[in-house]
């Protein structure tokens, strides 16, 4: 991940462009948004997970696109020896109303893994909706090393859990003015020609948590 200005992402943004494709969820636009509401436990752990550096940890959170909520997910985010995997799966909309209230959803064999999971930790460690983080979206993918690069505008926050779903609640931003983040991610190698148009003596590798500048700098 890079924090970045809006300059040095229209430059890797050119550079990009002519060997990865835009993501075809991109839409006619070329981005979309992203809205993800992130729980935690009564001591608050994956905050401090994410503050400690922590490894491995894990984190849940339910997500929704361009604000609409005919396709919500459940993903469980796992991070082990500096990588990340991510397992999910589909929930009704009852299933998230009942999440963001705080109570536990039905559990059933039928329901998939990473769902029953997450019933589990509702009642062993009260998991709690705690943050609301949106932000706007580019994707491009390179097949070879199943290359993703995504670069994040206008990153902000909530803590109005409750309105997750309808989208009307305050925002903070979260960055400084004009910053943004560019995230470059694959499978087990990154292609040399990629690796050579990134290559920006300004643009320095950092560790970032969307989750927790949220919660840090939430309102």
């Amino acid at each position: 991940k890079y924090a970045c200005t809006m300059p040095q992402l229209a430059i890797v943004e050119g550079r990009i462009r002519p060997l990865l494709r835009l993501d075809p969820h991109a839409g006619r636009t070329g981005r979309y948004a992203i809205r993800s509401v992130y729980f935690d436990d009564r001591q608050d752990t994956c905050y401090r997970e994410n503050e400690d550096g922590t490894d491995p940890r894990e984190k849940f959170r339910i997500r929704i696109y361009n604000g609409s909520a005919d396709q919500i997910t459940l993903e469980l985010k796992q991070k082990m020896r500096g990588m990340t995997r991510k397992l999910s799966c589909p929930l009704t909309r009852e299933q998230c109303a009942l999440a963001l209230e705080g109570r536990a959803l039905e559990d059933g064999k039928e329901l998939p893994p990473v769902l029953r999971k997450f019933i589990l930790q509702q009642k062993i460690r009260g998991l709690r909706a705690k943050v609301i983080v949106e932000y706007e979206r580019v994707p491009r993918v390179f097949p070879l090393g199943n290359v993703r690069i995504t670069l994040d505008e206008n990153i902000v926050s909530s803590s109005q859990t409750e309105r997750f779903l309808e989208g009307d609640f305050a925002r903070r931003p979260i960055m400084p003015p004009g910053r943004h983040v560019l995230e470059v991610k694959y499978d087990e190698f990154l292609p040399d020609p990629i690796r050579q148009v990134l290559q920006l003596e300004t643009l320095q590798r950092t560790s970032f948590s969307k989750y927790y500048l949220c919660r840090k700098y939430g309102f």
